[in-house]
């Protein structure tokens, strides 16, 4: 059976090294990073696929653990149910598209499932087109009309006729994916690194001014951290949670990265105003910066507005203060920001 084929050890280059694991959908991002974290244990090639999935390459790493990449599988399993109370579907293969199809056809809450490189034909052939890695609902509605309804008949199709139907680039790709071929290398990437502030509220509140001042005081806090840290966010995500446990998200790019309070608060009510609030109860409001760099590795931008100048000074006294006095010595208020 495909579930119990077995990865083999050896100097044989085709060999199921390629791990796809899938986290349960909504993972705070927090629980997301330490699962990368565990995933490091096995192999130092591991690439962040946000917000719940990574990959990663076990070919260098399965002769210094001494066992085959479907027990490594099994014990990334066991780890994270122990360590982190999550349970993860885990492919393995000797591609990127055969270890992420494999999680996909693993039922929750997880599993393990791997295919031998020798099997790869034979096991992709049944499944339907729209588990194949790659192909989306669109394709695979294409692949459909003209009766190619299983990866196997789509195999079997002249290469040449999927690219008419799909189109030159979309159509190789699937053409190539359905024989099992995927040059492609996993590619090391960490998540992006962000920073989250939160605000709760002591009653529900439908009062779009009191919104306005706590997302500002989320603002003023973000910015100040940037700073000390010496980071620049490239955009921003903000989410209102509201009274029944529901919730709205949205994220935007910054024009450029920014540390700065005047930066970040117009972005921020912008998103806001985006949510178009009129009578959802909050119950409170986070917000991230997202996709943060080292603030050396930005260039600045001369500005000749000389009111936005006085706005950095002020910024940079309220941080002098704070160092001095602690992060509660000044408030959004005293930031010389226009609220409105």
């Amino acid at each position: 059976m495909a579930a119990e084929a077995q990865t083999r050890v050896s100097g044989d280059q085709r060999v199921s090294s390629v791990m796809h694991v899938r986290c349960p959908d909504r993972l705070p991002e927090d629980v997301f990073r330490r699962v990368l974290e565990l995933l490091a244990e096995f192999s130092p090639v591991v690439q962040a696929l946000p917000p719940t999935a990574a990959l990663v390459e076990l070919r260098g790493s399965l002769r210094y653990h001494g066992t085959d990449a479907r027990r490594l599988g099994e014990v990334l399993r066991v780890r994270t149910l122990s360590r982190l109370g999550v349970d993860v579907r885990v492919g393995i293969g000797p591609t990127i598209t055969v270890a992420a199809t494999a999680s996909g056809q693993i039922g929750a809450p997880g599993g393990v499932l791997a295919i031998d490189p020798e099997h790869v034909v034979d096991w992709l052939g049944p499944l339907p087109v729209e588990a194949l890695h790659g192909i989306g609902p669109k394709h695979a509605a294409a692949l459909r009309e003209y009766g190619v309804h299983c990866v196997g008949l789509l195999a079997a199709v002249p290469p040449a006729t999927v690219q008419r139907l799909l189109g030159g680039k979309a159509g190789r790709m699937a053409a190539d994916r359905a024989r099992g071929i995927d040059p492609r290398p996993v590619a090391p990437r960490a998540l992006p690194a962000t920073l989250t502030v939160r605000h709760s509220f002591a009653q529900h509140t439908l009062d779009g001014a009191l919104v306005r001042a706590a997302l500002l005081d989320l603002v003023v806090q973000l910015a100040h951290q940037l700073r000390h840290r010496g980071q620049v966010a490239r955009g921003l995500t903000l989410v209102l949670r509201f009274a029944g446990g529901t919730s709205w998200e949205k994220t935007r790019r910054l024009p450029e990265a920014s540390a700065h309070d005047d930066d970040l608060r117009t972005l921020a009510y912008r998103l806001v105003d985006a949510a178009g609030l009129q009578r959802g109860r909050l119950t409170g409001l986070v917000l991230k910066g997202e996709d943060l760099v080292a603030a050396d590795q930005v260039a600045q931008q001369i500005t000749l507005d000389q009111a936005r100048e006085d706005r950095l000074v002020a910024e940079a006294v309220s941080d002098r203060i704070r160092a001095k006095f602690g992060p509660g010595a000044i408030g959004p208020a005293a930031t010389f920001l226009r609220v409105s």
